[in-house]
Order: C-alpha cells, then sequence, then structure tokens
C-alpha cells in the first residue's frame, strides 16, 4: 500500500538530503538481523541485499529458497553471509520470519513481494503474530524536495477508520518515529478538510481532542495542533492568510491523516506528484516491520530498512 517510488537511486543527496541522513544515522549502529519475508521479485530482494552491502542489515531471507538462489544468480548477486529459509509461499514465509522474531533471532522484519493483508494476518495474530502491548499503527516518512521539513504521514496501511483512542496512538507512535530518525522538533498537524469544528465532520472533532488531549499530557513531546487543512498545515502562506498563529502551523513535520484511504492517498501524490521517497513502517509491534510496497524500488526499500535500525536500536521509542 506504498507509493511507487520514482526511480530514485541511492547517489541521489541532492534531491533527497534527509535520506542520505537516515542512512548516515545508521552508520554507527551495528548491522541489524533484519527477516525478509518472501524477497521473490528482482526489486525486493535486491533491496535487501542492497540494505546488507551497505552495511546496514544482516538478511535473512525466508520464501521458496530455490526460487530466490536462482533470482539471485539471474541477477548477478551473491548469497554469501545470507541466511536463506525456506518457505513456500507468502502466509508461511511471514509466519517463519515472526516465529524467528519471537525467538530473538531476527530484530526487524521487511515485507518482500507480497500482499500487505496477507503479511498484516500473520503479524496480528494473537498467538503467533508479533503484537506488542499496544496498537499497531502504520508510518510513512516521506523526503521530497518540495517541502522544507522532513515529513511523517500516519496511518497510510492499518488502521481504515481510526476512532478516537485509535488517532491518539496513531500520533504518539508517530511522535516515537519522529524522535528515533531524528527529528527534535516535532510538531504534528492533525488533517481535516478544514481548519474549524463542524459536528457534521467527525475529522474535526477528533483534530480538536487530540489537540486538548496533547495539552492534557495524554499525547506526549510533540506540539500538536488540529483541526487544521493541508494547505495551512504545510504553508505559512496558507496560514497567514487564514489568520492562523500556531506553534505547528504552516510547518508541521507529522500530519496525522482522518483514515487510511486519505493518508495513502497523500503520500502517494507526494511521491508521484512531488519527486519523494517514501519510507514505510509498522509501529507498535514487537519489533519494527519494514512495510514497502511490491512496486518499491531498491533505494525506497533501503531507507525503509534504515529506519527500522533506527526504530530497533532507539533507547526512547516513545510509542503509546
Amino acid at each position: 500500500m506504498s507509493p511507487q517510488s520514482t526511480g530514485t537511486t541511492a547517489d541521489d543527496g541532492p534531491r533527497h538530503p534527509r535520506f542520505r541522513f537516515l542512512l548516515s544515522r545508521c552508520r554507527d549502529r551495528p548491522k541489524l538481523p533484519m527477516g525478509v519475508i518472501y524477497p521473490c521479485s528482482a526489486v525486493s530482494l535486491e533491496g535487501a541485499l542492497d540494505a546488507a552491502s551497505q552495511g546496514l542489515i544482516e538478511p535473512w531471507l525466508f520464501g521458496p529458497e530455490r526460487h530466490i538462489r536462482e533470482l539471485a544468480d539471474r541477477l548477478g548477486r551473491g548469497l554469501e553471509g545470507v541466511t536463506v529459509r525456506d518457505a513456500p509461499d507468502p502466509r508461511s514465509a511471514a509466519r517463519a520470519a515472526a516465529l524467528a522474531g519471537r525467538h530473538g533471532d531476527i530484530a526487524a522484519l521487511m515485507k518482500g513481494d507480497m500482499h500487505t493483508a496477507d503479511l498484516l494476518h500473520v503479524l496480528l495474530d494473537r498467538d503467533q503474530g508479533l503484537r506488542g502491548p499496544g496498537r499497531m499503527t502504520h508510518a510513512f516518512a516521506i523526503d521530497t524536495p518540495a517541502y522544507a521539513h522532513p515529513l511523517i504521514v500516519s496511518d497510510a496501511a492499518i488502521h481504515v477508520s481510526p476512532g478516537l483512542e485509535e488517532k491518539r496512538e496513531i500520533c504518539q507512535n508517530a511522535i516515537g518515529l519522529a524522535k528515533a530518525i531524528g527529528i527534535e522538533h516535532r510538531r504534528v498537524a492533525v488533517l481535516a478538510a478544514v481548519e474549524t469544528l463542524h459536528a457534521s465532520m467527525p475529522a474535526t472533532i477528533h483534530a480538536a481532542a487530540l489537540s486538548k488531549m496533547a495539552e492534557r499530557g495524554q499525547i506526549v513531546d510533540a506540539d500538536v495542533d488540529g483541526p487544521l487543512a493541508l494547505d495551512n498545515a504545510m504553508s505559512h502562506v496558507a496560514a497567514r492568510l487564514k489568520h492562523i498563529d500556531a506553534q505547528v502551523a504552516g510547518r508541521a513535520n507529522i500530519l496525522i491523516a482522518p483514515d487510511l484511504e486519505s493518508g495513502n492517498m497523500l503520500a502517494k501524490a507526494m511521491v508521484l506528484l512531488a519527486d519523494g521517497i517514501a519510507a514505510g513502517i509498522v509501529l507498535g509491534a514487537s519489533l519494527p516491520i519494514a512495510l514497502t510496497s511490491r512496486a518499491d524500488t531498491a533505494p525506497a526499500r533501503v531507507a525503509s530498512a534504515a529506519m527500522a535500525i533506527l526504530v530497533a536500536t532507539d533507547t526512547e521509542p516513545g510509542t503509546a
């Protein structure tokens, strides 16, 4: 459910400096054992091997071993030092990876060439999955030259129509992610179509409630404001013209979407129309899960792996 990347390479530093910054923050971290679930397409396998060659991860590949090795041969990529665990299909690969995670063999996961729904079906299982103490939520970290600030969009893959308590956890988990990837001043805009409250528009009521919850300490470690429309959340000019004077207005770096559909479309628009790279992650599980699209290019997968590393090794994750 992640946006398709635009063919960006790992050498796109001038256009995507935050992508470079993400990688640089991993340099002082040890290689992380990461389970890659069903890397049965060229781009999913190359993404994992690229992350390994850059010193980020020790890949554990879960999927049909013969197919994976033949694919690596066709790509001219070696599998020396790579653990391959045979599993015939995506769900069995996900179950095997989840088991390795529960046993402590791996410290993070990455989705390969499989549907997000199949992966979440396994990971959300109460007996065999990787549930943490709170809700699992999803976030994209997006680097686009069209915006002057780092940017997180949440939730765009798990919660279809979240209620207030779900949005509180979505918000807090996104703040924890921002801390882990080095965003020092976290400014959360809870989005709606308008910046005023309307009883007929539940997103505005939720946004106002979340803003008040932050004032009362129910959401911590960030400035939170809402409801804010997208323009006055991201544009100083729009905020000034609408007479909105607040810490978050015009420079938000975390956007909380009203629902999955709007969050997903917002992230895709930033990638497809604004030359962005989107790194996706599932938060709130017992270990971080890099949630990539089957259409993502290898650089987007490397960025997602880097983000999972920073979350896994963060000493103060700040999740709900």
